[in-house]
């Protein structure tokens, strides 16, 4: 035991290293240390030695605040740069493993469901308790040798933050699957990220996503001016954290108008999407919950960068 590494011991580190390599993974979507699950013999060799040092020992001289360590990285340069890259740039480091370029990097399995909620103002800001059961496709709990079944959640508790989600092993919530979170029958240190049709399918018809896209219409119509122009600049910024250029500006608005003219001519259709009310606001109601499903769905709303 004498020869295990202590925490607080600055002459020895290893267990800061480990941990600021996984804080530096989270924000920059890989570590110093690629092999972020083993720094051993086998592991990958650290792209910045001096960086991840440095940061071991700050993260100590701190008091191993793990909430500094956060500060100190997202208040960095190099946290703070562009994603954008020149095509030279990409040929010469297309994983910015040299950090000439700010990271960019679809979010986790997690923040995609929480993002969608945050935006359209369903989210709930309930710490800690019980997990919760929020809406999922009928079927996926079905078993023969248990009486087991998936009793969706009420109020609130439907929109906590999908850390909340019960977690079945054998069954999986497909929501958080589909975009590569982890089973849980085995530790993962490192997710995978994949790009598939099921992603865009799930967010653009799953109804926690058409829920939450009503919702920041909903949202939009209430806190916006009555331009259009307004609205979808509010409903822009509500997902991308900034305001529309003309150009991102011009189809929506166009998208919206064409929505709002098929939902006149078809209450039926602007029922189905926004629920019951006056025709007029009916059919306003769902041409917003379109734009804002499209919104919803943008590259850069599920995208850190």
């Amino acid at each position: 035991m004498r020869n295990q590494p202590q925490k607080g011991r600055p002459d020895h580190p290893l267990t800061a290293r480990v941990l600021v390599n996984r804080l530096w993974r989270w924000h920059f979507g890989q570590g110093i240390v690629r092999s972020v699950d083993n720094f051993g013999r086998l592991g990958e060799k650290p792209t910045h030695p001096a960086l991840l040092d440095w940061l071991a020992l700050r993260l100590i001289a701190d008091g191993w605040s793990v909430k500094e360590m956060h500060r100190l990285i997202v208040l960095s340069a190099t946290y703070r740069q562009a994603s954008h890259a020149a095509p030279e740039l990409l040929g010469r480091d297309p994983y910015n493993r040299l950090l000439a370029r700010g990271p960019r990097f679809r979010v986790e399995a997690e923040m995609v469901r929480d993002i969608a909620l945050a935006a359209s103002g369903l989210l709930s800001d309930k710490v800690g308790g019980p997990s919760v059961f929020p809406f999922q496709p009928d079927g996926i709990w079905d078993n023969p040798y248990s009486d087991d079944r998936w009793q969706m959640s009420d109020g609130a508790d439907r929109h906590r933050r999908a850390l909340y989600t019960f977690a079945r092993r054998t069954a999986p919530y497909p929501g958080l699957t589909v975009f590569d979170a982890p089973s849980r029958e085995f530790c993962t240190a490192r997710r995978v990220r994949t790009n598939t049709p099921l992603q865009a399918l799930t967010t653009l018809n799953d109804p926690v996503f058409f829920e939450a896209a009503r919702a920041l219409a909903a949202r939009t119509l209430k806190e916006a001016a009555a331009a259009s122009e307004e609205r979808a600049a509010l409903a822009f910024r509500l997902c991308t954290a900034r305001r529309p250029k003309a150009a991102e500006l011009a189809p929506l608005l166009s998208f919206e108008k064409q929505q709002l003219d098929r939902f006149r001519a078809d209450p039926d259709a602007a029922r189905a999407v926004a629920g019951a009310g006056p025709p007029a606001e009916t059919a306003e109601l769902a041409a917003w919950t379109m734009v804002a499903n499209v919104l919803l769905n943008l590259d850069e709303t599920l995208t850190k960068e």
